[in-house]
Order: C-alpha cells, then structure tokens, then sequence
C-alpha cells in the first residue's frame, strides 16, 4: 500500500477530512483516513483518493474500517461501489 504521506493531493486535503489532525498525522493511518473520508469527503476528494487506490486495495481497507466513523448509508454506498451488494454487516464497537 501506498505512503499516504508522501502524496501532496492527500496532504492538501486532509485537513478537511480530519480537521482536528495535522494532516500527516492523519495520512499516517490509511485505514482511519479512509474510514473519516468515506464519511466526510466531497465527491471530488474521493476521486483523488481513488486515484491512488485499486479496487482491491480500497476494499482490503473498507474490511479493516474502525466501527463508529462511517454511517449505515456511507457503508452501503461504498460496498456498492465496490461491487459487494449486499454490504457485509458493518463494523460494531465490542465491549468485554
């Protein structure tokens, strides 16, 4: 997988994805990065990431994604998006 850091497009748009980071403490996390992106991101932003990962590579991270950073509907889409319809059950928080 690529360094996100080192990429100036995702370093530029950072801070609009994970506003409360720098934006090379946010790059450094592609997983979370993505996660806060499929959540937040405009259109525009998720093509510019796109560009930077294959289908297989994006799906490998929404498999990973953290539970409570994307929303039902965001999860839906991208699963969509990435040919898996239905969606798999989304990420739960596991207490104990």
């Amino acid at each position: 997988m690529l360094d996100f850091t080192q990429i100036s497009e995702l370093i530029e748009m950072a801070p609009r994805i994970i506003w409360f980071e720098t934006p090379v403490q946010s790059l450094q996390d592609p997983i979370r990065f993505v996660s806060y992106a499929m959540q937040y991101a405009t259109h525009d932003d998720m093509m510019t990431i796109r560009k930077h990962l294959s289908d297989d590579e994006f799906l490998a991270l929404l498999d990973k994604i953290p539970p409570g950073i994307v929303d039902g509907r965001s999860w839906a889409y991208w699963n969509a998006v990435l040919n898996r319809y239905p969606a798999p059950e989304m990420p739960r928080r596991k207490i104990g």
